[in-house]
């Protein structure tokens, strides 16, 4: 009895011996897939004098066990490259804004709410149950972000100057 080859993607026949189950094929493209999901990383460009902002970054960097984030204040050269290569002016620090998928062919900018979702959502655990607000339209959504972010510095505080990171947390910072 002949054994059955298999095809494999380049059209060459592969002995039955070499061939890989397609149920093992598909968990290996959806840990790919997994993989590079958590290997992207998101660039939280962040008012560096905002108190808020700044609390902000400290919420991320104790919860970001999987190194999922830098960070750049939008007064850094960094930031206004970035935001250039988007099309964006750094002139507009009300806003927060986050680079997904820094460096990758699938970079892209989200600003205000969005910018908040993604954060949070990829944080996981019940940070991810934010992806709810998602129900609202974005409009309102990010009106009560434009809410937030007008009265920042008289509720949080404005420093004089950005705040230097901690030394452990150095190299997360662009």
């Amino acid at each position: 009895m002949a054994a059955k080859h298999q095809e494999a993607s380049s059209g060459t026949l592969v002995p039955p011996f070499l061939a890989v189950p397609s149920h093992i094929s598909t968990d290996l493209n959806l840990a790919a897939k997994a993989m590079s999901e958590t290997a992207s990383i998101s660039v939280v460009l962040y008012d560096g004098v905002c108190g808020l902002c700044n609390r902000l970054n400290q919420f991320l960097l104790k919860r970001d066990r999987h190194d999922r984030f830098r960070f750049a204040s939008l007064q850094s050269e960094v930031a206004t490259e970035l935001l250039k290569q988007h099309g964006t002016d750094a002139v507009d620090l009300d806003t927060v804004y986050v680079v997904v998928d820094y460096g990758q062919p699938t970079e892209r900018l989200l600003s205000r709410s969005d910018a908040i979702v993604h954060v949070l959502e990829r944080l996981g655990g019940i940070w991810s149950l934010i992806s709810i607000g998602k129900v609202l339209p974005k409009a309102i959504r990010d009106a009560f972000y434009n809410v937030v972010a007008i009265n920042r510095y008289r509720v949080f505080g404005k420093y004089d100057v950005c705040l230097m990171p901690e030394e452990r947390y150095k190299e997360k910072f662009l």
